[in-house]
């Protein structure tokens, strides 16, 4: 079950931004996950609430997962979402996004330097 340590990560990555940054909050974080991924985000953002639930720093906050498009590309020329047989020659395309788990954006509340 490799959507806890995706969850663990997305929370840590939240956790270190917002630390580095003097957070008092942790609002929302987005995350976009690739069609390739093979994973299950609705675990990931299951999982991902559960380890919040504990941390003060997280209260009420929320996950936002995106789906990023295959995108490939072949030596002959050919661009677009071909995942196995390029449509042009019938070679395999490389892909070029649509494997990726990205922490994208991270929503914090900062206290106000004049408080």
């Amino acid at each position: 079950m490799h959507e806890y340590s995706i969850a663990y990560d997305i929370y840590a990555t939240a956790k270190r931004a917002a630390e580095d940054n003097f957070a008092t909050k942790i609002k929302k974080v987005h995350v976009g996950v690739g069609e390739l991924t093979m994973i299950n985000p609705e675990q990931v953002i299951f999982l991902f609430e559960t380890m919040c639930e504990e941390e003060s720093l997280f209260k009420d906050c929320k996950i936002e997962c995106t789906n990023i498009p295959v995108k490939s590309e072949c030596e002959c020329g050919y661009s677009g979402n071909e995942r196995f047989v390029c449509p042009d020659c019938g070679k395999l395309p490389v892909v070029k996004e649509g494997m990726e788990i990205l922490v994208t954006n991270i929503e914090i509340e900062v206290e106000d330097e004049d408080d």
